[in-house]
């Protein structure tokens, strides 16, 4: 409990108590305009699109690397990985050179809210993946086996008997992918440009010496991934009963 007071919970005190030092009246100011708004409406958005889409191709991605076997697999896997090795500015500056102006495939997403959803994809792209992976490696197959006995398809034995021991795994790691998204900056700061992501105002404030203002915004980002993440977590626990 020490430990986790002093690397979370007093930062996030601190952080909080920062918001409302100067009244409740100017936390709301804060976060009750329409830069603020519009922000928290973008990165809400694109976090919710980021999390379903990487719920269905993470949990496509783990059952190739689990249940197929190709040249390369172990490369493939390792990849996976990458999002948490790579400094997200990389990742900024990677996209940017794809997608930017001069595109070598011929597509510019640079500064759209495209370009938000496919940077944030990148970095969230292993928290289903490696959700999934492992139950899906301790999954019995002999139940598998014993639907398509029973004359059921692949697509009934996947959806009757694999899907429903994956959903909580599936839950849990879109939940991870949303709340990485809502807190996402250093793959946005280059390739947002003027779309106004939560973080880069947040950012913005700072600079311009407006703290309090930063830390209101903050602390909403701050209790909307708990509720959000808290909600998955219950909803995936759910299903997998």
């Amino acid at each position: 409990m020490l430990y986790l007071s002093l690397v979370v919970l007093i930062p996030l005190a601190a952080v909080t108590v920062k918001a409302i030092s100067s009244g409740v009246g100017t936390f709301w100011s804060s976060i009750d305009n329409t830069l603020a708004i519009r922000a928290l409406a973008i990165t809400l958005g694109a976090s919710l699109i980021v999390a379903a889409i990487g719920a269905v191709m993470g949990t496509l991605v783990a059952w190739v690397l689990v249940r197929d076997s190709f040249p390369g697999k172990r490369f493939v896997n390792a990849l996976i990985d990458l999002p948490f090795a790579l400094p997200t500015i990389v990742a900024g500056l990677t996209l940017i050179a794809l997608y930017g102006p001069g595109s070598p495939v011929g597509i510019h997403l640079a500064y759209t809210r495209a370009a938000v959803i496919v940077a944030l994809l990148f970095v969230t792209l292993p928290f289903v993946v490696r959700s999934v992976q492992p139950v899906l490696i301790e999954l019995d197959r002999e139940v598998e086996e014993a639907a398509a006995s029973l004359g059921a398809s692949n697509a009934t034995t996947f959806r009757r008997v694999v899907l429903p021991a994956l959903r909580p795994a599936i839950f849990s790691g879109a939940a991870l992918a949303f709340a990485r998204s809502i807190g996402e900056f250093g793959s946005l700061a280059l390739i947002a440009g003027k779309v106004q992501i939560a973080s880069i105002v947040i950012y913005a404030d700072i600079e311009s010496g407006s703290e309090q203002s930063a830390a209101a915004l903050s602390v909403v980002l701050m209790v909307l991934a708990l509720v959000v993440l808290f909600g998955l977590r219950r909803i995936g626990a759910r299903v997998g009963h």
